[in-house]
């Protein structure tokens, strides 16, 4: 009991952390954000992947999908919260490295939003209607999401934990995916590097894990 205490209170101190330097990145830089946005956009053009209008177009012409996505997009932390805990209790092994992905996830993402401000196509494309509404600290963190990073995390821990599991735990960022996108909250680019997050986090847990275990193996002992 004592060692689940101490993991939750640990994580809520890393949450805490992040959410005070994320509103910080956040501060000042509507413009830096807007500039960023036109960039990433003309990249999306470029590669033909500038569906943000007519996915969010399709979203409003259909208003009982609407609420749904409003729920899927607001509520995910709760499912990645279930994740969290039941690896903590089913699979404490697997919790350990699914925690420093996140940890190390937290942590890039931060470095990304400071230096990389991206206003979303809500705010910066012409004609999308911003269904969820803004919210948040910092409404200039598009890129890349961490409402798809999430996701992917979640399915990622309940793959390593159980494989049977595999195609029903990513069909949820699969889900995501879509509803960041219709709801003109993220752009297509944002869920590629969403993607490189979780993947370059996951790598560097691997290789200091390594190295320590090498470290550790062939250190004298006495």
């Amino acid at each position: 009991m004592r060692r689940i205490i101490g993991e939750i209170a640990l994580l809520v101190v890393a949450f805490l952390l992040f959410t005070f330097l994320h509103a910080a990145a956040g501060e000042g830089v509507a413009a830096e954000a807007a500039a960023n946005a036109l960039v990433l956009q003309s990249w999306e053009r470029a590669l033909g992947l500038d569906v943000e209008p007519a996915a969010n177009q399709w979203l409003t012409a259909h208003p009982a999908f609407i609420q749904p996505a409003i729920l899927y997009y607001r509520l995910y932390y709760v499912l990645v919260a279930a994740v969290l805990v039941w690896l903590l209790l089913r699979h404490p092994d697997v919790y350990v490295r699914a925690r420093r992905t996140m940890v190390l996830m937290l942590a890039i993402a931060l470095v990304v939003f400071f230096t990389i401000p991206m206003s979303p196509p809500r705010f910066a494309l012409p004609g999308i209607v911003d269904i969820v509404g803004s919210r948040g600290a910092n409404l200039y963190s598009a890129f890349p999401s961490l409402h798809f990073g999430w996701s992917l995390w979640a399915a990622y821990a309940v793959w390593a934990a159980r494989p049977r599991l595999a195609v029903l735990a990513w069909a949820f960022p699969v889900g995501m995916a879509v509803v960041v996108v219709v709801t003109g909250n993220h752009y297509v680019l944002d869920l590629v590097a969403s993607v490189l997050l979780l993947a370059v986090a996951a790598g560097v847990r691997r290789w200091s894990e390594s190295r320590w275990s090498s470290w550790r193996t062939s250190r004298p002992s006495g």
